[in-house]
């Protein structure tokens, strides 16, 4: 054995056997026997000091320490105790000093202090042992303030670092302690009123290097009464910001810094700092603090406070309304639609925040994201349903069979003998609407720039003759007509970047000639009807003229014409620039400090439309009035920067975060900083690398149709205009949320859209399903039926697709209508467009002449509900219906008149269990959500298409399938921003998943499939407690994998995909943290 270890033993062996004699001593009762006991703890005491192994000390010996400290007269033998126990809770950490604090420790630590201090003068080592332990045991008793205030011990720590303000040895720990008791308000303000303010600034006084190590402690947090010394703090701040050039004293001045940000915790304190021209002063030392990075807490702390007191201010909008109303046929008795009918007229917003309690508390987070992560896992924690009666699928009947069997309409197949399909050749009908003539470039005649928008005339076809000395064009003179059949004029006329729709749709007719002079040019825009096979500009404008809005949109978006065709260049995630936010508050403070400066000049209102904005040709040109689109108000701030209101969401008052506009009259290479400023969630994506989308105009006509990630300086961030707590679900004090962008601008005189996903409107659905369509083949059984007629007057699709039975025998009949029902759905809320272009990849395979494609058609009946929202996603509305609701919260008890897509969609479902065709899948496709990837039954949940699927229709393989709107964080996609060939591709690749299922499923299983319920007495574990060791997201996939089923002809040639035996959430893996 070594000598090191020898030792080591030898000395654990003395200071146990010493313990044990304290333990005799204490076990025979022996208190007064002073000597004894000053002996013991003094032995104790050097052997702590002198070998320093403390981990044979067990809480039984703790206890002791503590039974003699509270018994015993004798001086020596208190000093000796309380110094065996700083020891120990120097060396014990935070476990030894909960047991202290569990066994009354803190009181008996009071208790001696005052009792103590009755007799002066007080013994200075002494008060040194006990305020140096109770500084330690202070941040770990919860209690620590309640029991000094009752216990009267405030006043016996001020009045001792009142009489020894040149005794540092002892004034440090009496600071600490004083720290501690300040966390408490009612002790904070008893000390202020003792005079603690006066004493504290004794010790501080003037930039100095003398007493610097106590000055940290000397900032008491949350003294009200401190308020009348703000500019005093203030001022001190200056001196010490001036003074300390070689920054060697920064915590003194984050000290100081963090006492102002405790008194702005409340409103008198906000106020006072305002009053104080605190906003400039902080402002002015921290833009001085900005080059050296050494300095970031300051600067932090700086812009936490300007941003705390920044005054909160009103949106600049008449009404926290949606611009547009539609009128509902039926008011619900309660709810957040009762409560803004019930609105007076003129209703705005609640008065700003903290109104009533002038001394109320600010409960706004300070860090850098908003959002608490772990606050925000305990309210999910609490949302999990553990009700076993819940959790268990109940099939009842909610409608009578003889109302359901209405549905059988939707069922045709399960009916149709198919003889007349195999007696004569299947004939593929085209759509109508679709004709050789519309497979052409787009002719784009121009006219000079001097030609306003209001003269704009569609030109005549024998005008477009091309001149071979044309010069340059520009887009500002450009319009866009649809070559005329014979002589009637152009249905369409673009003018200043919008495609007006023609009298037939919307009412005035626009004819006319051609003004005089006008010199002719003509260009060729990329023909997208022969790059995309599903899209055509022509038929797209077919199915905008039966589209209906609530504005009665009369304008048509270039990318929604034109199309989009994926960009071949990959797009990584954004890295985030360091000191972004911190940039744009201070960009803020600025327009408080220099409102001189700031132009506030409204360029677009949908507020006062019939008020014409008046420009002077320097300001960007918006506009939104197209379907999908959104933006209410843009107001230019300064010369290149604006601030853009979108609209809630149509008889709605709030979700605010779907954007869709039109930016024209811009400068290239100059520097745009935009920002949407009433963004309701507390955090975003964007704050991860996500970008915006544009799409220009000129690049279109140059050949490059995109919508393409851009922008830099990207941020997220709490502002200050406060949010209404009708808008807030009752909450006041609520803040909006910042979106800020930077862009700069290519071609001159171009037009560009922004928006917030790549738009996917519901005329572009009519389209593609029209093409598909004609896609059709004699193997294919496709069909498209009007599930039912929305709110706003639009049908809602309804598609069947299976393969046509080989031949019309009984053996192949009979195959054909015994195949299992795979129900999907998608776009339940308007501003999740990514769900949409899955949704197209789906069926694009689906109709697609594969093999993989063919097998699959043979195996399921496909009933798609490719967008069960139009009205939502027509009027640019973020997740409600015109019902202002949201309908994935109403599977439970749809209305037939306020939510006729989930009414119609669950009655369908209803009629297949009725009939005993309980679909063996269902999924709805949905955007990704970074706080919210859960997919275990929530009570707040229980109303959506999942669970309601899963619980009333009986279906196991309940699914929601989420794709992220950002990118990827490990799969060959990693560190890549999602695209639609990507969101496609997803849904291509769930149709292959569907094969594995067909794969790893027997037959008997897909027949009974209904019968199988999920075995609660076995699973309930599963469901409650899966989430405790549950990641942040699924298991990982890795899409790059080859798929091991090589010789499978299903499945050849594809990746791996989700395990369907799982019945887990086929969800793309995309943790942006």
């Amino acid at each position: 054995m070594n000598k090191p270890k020898m030792a080591a033993e030898k000395s654990a062996s003395r200071v146990l056997m010493v313990l044990s004699q304290l333990e005799r001593l204490n076990e025979e009762h022996k208190v007064s026997d002073n000597d004894a006991i000053r002996q013991t703890t003094g032995k104790i005491l050097h052997l702590i000091q002198t070998q320093g192994d403390l981990t044979h000390i067990s809480s039984k010996h703790l206890l002791i320490h503590l039974f003699f400290l509270q018994n015993t007269q004798d001086m020596q033998t208190t000093l000796n105790i309380l110094a065996i126990l700083n020891e120990l809770l120097t060396v014990g950490g935070g476990r030894r000093t909960g047991v202290f604090v569990s066994k009354g420790g803190t009181a008996i630590l009071l208790q001696l202090l005052v009792s103590s201090s009755k007799d002066p003068p007080a013994n200075e080592e002494l008060m040194l042992h006990i305020h140096s332990l109770l500084s330690k045991v202070g941040l770990k008793d919860r209690k620590f303030g309640v029991k000094a205030h009752l216990n009267g011990a405030l006043n016996v720590t001020l009045n001792l670092v009142k009489h020894n303000l040149q005794n540092y040895k002892l004034l440090l720990p009496c600071l600490q302690v004083l720290r501690v008791y300040s966390s408490n308000l009612v002790n904070a303000v008893s000390l202020g009123k003792s005079g603690a303010l006066e004493i504290m600034f004794e010790i501080i006084g003037p930039f100095g290097k003398k007493s610097t190590t106590l000055l940290k402690y000397v900032m008491l947090p949350s003294i009200t009464a401190l308020l009348g010394y703000l500019p005093t703090l203030l001022a001190i701040y200056q001196d010490w910001h001036r003074n300390d050039t070689r920054h060697c004293h920064v915590v003194i001045r984050k000290s100081i810094l963090g006492c102002i940000k405790n008194l702005t915790n409340i409103k008198l304190g906000r106020k006072a700092l305002i009053d104080a021209n605190g906003m400039r002063i902080l402002y002015n030392t921290s833009t001085e603090c900005l080059p050296v990075r050494t300095l970031d807490p300051l600067v932090n702390t700086s812009s936490l406070i300007m941003r705390k007191c920044f005054p909160k201010n009103r949106l600049p909008l008449p009404t926290i309304k949606s611009v547009f109303h539609h009128l509902l046929p039926h008011i619900p008795a309660g709810g957040p639609v009762a409560q803004l009918y019930n609105q007076p007229p003129g209703v705005m917003f609640d008065v700003s925040v903290d109104e009533n309690e002038a001394t109320e508390v600010d409960t706004e987070n300070d860090t850098e994201y908003e959002e608490d992560e772990t606050g925000h896992k305990t309210q999910n924690d609490d949302d999990i349903e553990t009700d076993i009666r819940k959790l268990r699928p109940i099939q009842v009947n909610t409608r009578p069979f003889d109302e359901l069997r209405a549905y059988e309409y939707f069922c045709r197949e399960f009916s149709e003998n198919f003889e007349d399909d195999f007696e004569s050749p299947r004939s593929i009908n085209p759509p109508s609407s679709v004709n050789s003539e519309l497979h052409r470039p787009i002719i784009i005649p121009t006219t000079p720039s001097s030609l306003g928008p209001q003269n704009r005339r569609p030109l005549r076809e024998d005008l477009l003759t091309p001149k071979s000395d044309e010069s340059p064009l520009e887009l500002d003179s450009i319009s866009i007509s649809k070559r005329p059949e014979g002589t009637a004029d152009p249905d369409l006329v673009c003018s200043l970047g919008r495609l007006v729709l023609d009298a037939g749709v919307n009412g005035d007719s626009v004819d006319g000639p051609q003004e005089e002079g006008g010199e002719q040019a003509v260009l060729e825009v990329p023909d997208t009807a022969a790059l995309l096979p599903l899209h055509d500009p022509d038929l797209y404008l077919e199915m905008v003229k039966s589209t209906r809005s609530v504005p009665a949109y009369t304008e048509v978006a270039y990318p929604d014409y034109f199309g989009h065709v994926a960009p071949n260049l990959r797009e990584p995630i954004l890295e985030r620039v360091y000191g972004v936010q911190r940039t744009k508050i201070f960009q803020d403070i600025e327009r408080l400090i220099h409102s001189s400066d700031i132009l506030d000049k409204v360029v677009y209102d949908l507020d006062n439309q019939s008020c014409p904005v008046i420009d002077n040709g320097e300001s960007l040109k918006f506009n939104s009035k197209f379907e999908s689109g959104n933006l209410r108000k843009a107001v230019q701030v300064r010369k290149f920067e604006y601030d853009l209101i979108l609209n809630s969401d149509i008889n709605s008052n709030h979700y605010h975060q779907w954007f869709y506009f039109e930016v024209g009259n811009m400068r290239p290479g100059v520097r745009y900083q935009f920002n949407i400023i009433n963004c309701e969630k507390s955090n975003s994506q964007f704050n991860y690398g996500m970008q915006v989308l544009m799409y220009s105009v000129q690049g279109a006509i140059n050949g490059s149709p995109h919508w393409v990630r851009t922008g830099s300086d990207i941020c997220y961030y709490k502002n200050h205009f406060s949010r209404s707590s009708i808008a807030a679900g009752g909450q006041k004090g609520k803040s909006y949320f910042t979106l800020t962008f930077t862009v700069t601008f290519q071609h001159k005189d171009d037009v560009c859209y922004f928006a917030y996903h790549y738009p996917y409107t519901c005329s572009m659905l009519k389209m593609h399903l029209q093409k598909l369509s004609a896609l059709r083949t004699a193997q294919i059984y496709y069909r498209q039926d009007d599930l039912c007629e929305t709110l706003g007057g639009n049908s809602c699709p309804l598609l069947t697709i299976t393969a046509m039975p080989e031949s019309s025998s009984n053996d192949h009949i009979s195959q054909f209508k015994s195949r299992p029902v795979v129900f999907l759905s998608a776009r339940v809320h308007p501003g999740e467009t990514n769900s949409s272009w899955v949704m197209k990849g789906t069926l694009e395979f689906l109709m697609s002449c594969s093999p993989q494609a063919q097998s699959l058609r043979e195996s399921y009946i496909f009933k798609i509900i490719p967008m069960l929202n139009p009205d939502g996603v027509i009027n640019g509305n973020h997740r409600c219906s015109l019902s202002g609701e949201d309908l994935n919260r109403q599977w439970q008890s749809p209305n037939a008149e306020l939510h006729p897509t989930i009414y119609h969609a669950k009655s369908l479902l209803q009629y297949l269990r009725a009939t005993g065709r309980t679909p063996l899948v269902f999924c709805d496709y949905h955007v990704f959500s970074v706080s919210s990837c859960s997919f275990v039954v929530e009570c707040s949940k229980e109303a959506t298409a999942r669970v309601v699927v899963w619980r009333e229709i009986g279906v196991q393989r309940s699914y929601t399938m989420e794709s992220t709107l950002c990118g990827c964080d490990q799969g060959k996609y990693k560190g890549l921003q999602i695209g639609t060939s990507e969101l496609e591709e997803m849904g291509a690749q769930f149709c292959l998943a569907l094969l594995r299922l067909r794969r790893f499923t027997s037959p008997l299983e897909l027949h009974n499939h209904n019968s199988h319920l999920l075995d609660t007495e076995n699973t309930e574990n599963d469901l409650i407690d899966t989430r405790k060791d549950e990641p942040a997201f699924l298991e990982e996939v890795d899409y790059s994998a080859e798929s091991n089923d090589e010789n499978d002809p299903d499945l050849q040639d594809n990746h791996a995909l989700p395990d369907p035996n799982s019945d887990s959430e086929y969800s793309r893996q995309d943790s942006l943290n």
